[in-house]
């Protein structure tokens, strides 16, 4: 995760998967892009240009690291960034920005973005989170999310870092780092997988299913 930030004007959340050494030179040539302009990116018309300028430096720097690397034709430089926050003079907005350069924006129907490893935790978020829902909700509905990718992908784990933007403050609300000695997140796993046996053991067997309570399977 990496913010621009510039209180009053703007807050700017970038997050990135894919190749480290990729997603680590987009975000250098972010912020050398500043200093070369003496333009902060939160000072920008608006979030989509942003968004254009990222999904042009990550286009370039993995062209750049492939004609570098002939020869090593297996490794994979891609890297995808979701590009949120707002600017003063529009509404906070979201952008998935992919490894060709091309973005796209989060609507009503699509409130959510999520890059990386994304299929354990994604039902949850698909049954719960709405453009309505109230941001503790949301939170705690990602939270669930990260938790089932964590307990299915054993290349997944903590910590997860916490970034909250609030509509209109034009600044960072709160910045937070869950690690594995934080006593809420390790409440909500346990109740989460205690919660889901419980449904479980609540529904009903299938009333077509020719079996007696001693058969093993």
């Amino acid at each position: 995760m990496s913010i621009f930030e510039q209180v009053g004007q703007g807050a700017i959340v970038l997050l990135n998967s894919g190749n480290l050494a990729t997603t680590q030179q987009v975000v250098s040539r972010l912020r050398k892009h500043e200093m070369l302009h003496d333009r902060a990116l939160t000072s920008m018309d608006s979030l989509f240009s942003v968004a254009e300028l990222v999904g042009e430096t990550l286009r370039a720097v993995i062209a750049h690291t492939k004609g570098e690397t002939i020869g090593q034709s297996d490794v994979d430089f891609s890297a995808t960034f979701l590009v949120g926050g707002q600017l003063r003079g529009e509404a906070a907005r979201l952008f998935l920005v992919y490894p060709q350069g091309n973005f796209i924006e989060s609507t009503v129907d699509t409130p959510f973005f999520q890059i990386g490893e994304s299929k354990y935790g994604k039902p949850i978020l698909d049954r719960v989170i709405r453009p309505e829902i109230a941001m503790s909700e949301a939170v705690k509905c990602m939270l669930v999310s990260f938790d089932s990718t964590i307990k299915s992908n054993l290349s997944v784990g903590l910590p997860i870092d916490f970034a909250l933007v609030k509509q209109n403050q034009l600044k960072i609300a709160q910045r937070f780092r869950i690690d594995v000695d934080d006593h809420y997140f390790r409440d909500l796993r346990q109740g989460w997988g205690q919660g889901l046996r419980k449904v479980f053991n609540e529904l009903p067997v299938p009333d077509w299913l020719a079996l007696d309570d001693a058969d093993q399977v």
